[in-house]
């Protein structure tokens, strides 16, 4: 005889294109910051677990990188693409993230991605705060409700949580009845390393802009708590010369903005204060380099 939960929980995984505000979202879902998040797109390169327990219901978010156009492009964008199209497996409910009227042809390759797909959809339609006439909005609803009559839209805003709770309580009524997985004061199920990680690299994302060079990512050496304090040393990855010296800046006064900016950022999430060291080391073809990807943790999540 099967059991009766009088409690939820499921799996929901939030896709779409880069820079449509999925880690954005997240954030504003668990009301503090998860998931790094910059204008550059292609800011998330692994999933991320966001639990949200609410009374009797258990949200387990997973945060993906943008689904993106990968051919011909190096074994890192080929790692994030997976990275996201393995995470709708085993899945209850699928968010799927669009900007207001604008749709690209990325967009269309997660849409057809998500036709073959046999499980709920709701379409959050991201960023409408930014429209002067909210009617802009509605030949989109209607093209996307064509496209996937099942599907349930919601137009909303990540950033300034506009109809967020609607978007939650949609995907409420999908969650399957069980037990919860996770402890309700649990958020994730990264550890500490994987955000001293990625808050380095969000700063650095956010300090470079254009200037980024996009072969970089941030690995943690040391990661070692004495007394109050938390003593982090962090090694900063590059191809060429060139790129460390864009990192670094003149006279150091990059790389130390972005330590310090960094610094602030993990005291507040660690509740520690925190001693942050970085190095910039160039690592010649790492981002097409499997071998490499996986010791960096790039090849986890596929």
């Amino acid at each position: 005889m099967q059991a009766e939960f009088d409690t939820r929980c499921g799996y929901i995984v939030l896709v779409g294109r880069p820079n449509v505000g999925k880690s954005t979202l997240l954030n504003r879902i668990l009301g503090q910051k998860l998931s790094i998040t910059s204008r550059r797109p292609q800011t998330t390169r692994h999933q991320v677990l966001g639990i949200n327990t609410i009374d009797k219901d258990q949200f387990i978010y997973v945060d993906t990188p943008g689904i993106h156009k990968a051919v011909g492009k190096k074994a890192i964008n080929h790692a994030m693409n997976r990275a996201a199209t393995t995470a709708l497996r085993d899945v209850d409910v699928i968010v799927f993230l669009v900007d207001r009227t604008r749709w690209t042809d990325e967009d269309e390759m997660v849409m057809q991605m998500l036709e073959r797909q046999s499980l709920p959809v709701v379409i959050a339609i991201n960023k409408i705060d930014r429209l002067e006439d909210k009617s802009a909005v509605i030949p989109t609803i209607e093209a996307l409700s064509k496209r996937m009559p099942e599907a349930e839209i919601v137009p909303m805003a990540a950033l300034h949580g506009n109809n967020v709770d609607a978007l939650e309580q949609t995907v409420a009524k999908h969650l399957p009845k069980g037990i919860h997985f996770f402890p309700e004061d649990q958020i994730t199920d990264r550890n500490q390393r994987f955000f001293a990680a990625e808050l380095v690299r969000e700063k650095i994302m956010r300090q470079l802009g254009d200037e980024l060079p996009y072969e970089m990512t941030v690995e943690i050496e040391q990661f070692k708590v004495e007394g109050r304090t938390l003593h982090i040393h962090a090694t900063i990855l590059v191809e060429r010369d060139s790129q460390k010296r864009i990192v670094i800046g003149s006279k150091g006064e990059r790389m130390k903005k972005i330590g310090i900016d960094a610094r602030k950022d993990m005291e507040m999430m660690f509740g520690l204060k925190v001693m942050l060291n970085l190095w910039v080391k160039v690592k010649s073809g790492w981002s097409d380099d499997e071998r490499a990807l996986r010791s960096l943790g790039y090849m986890d999540d596929a």
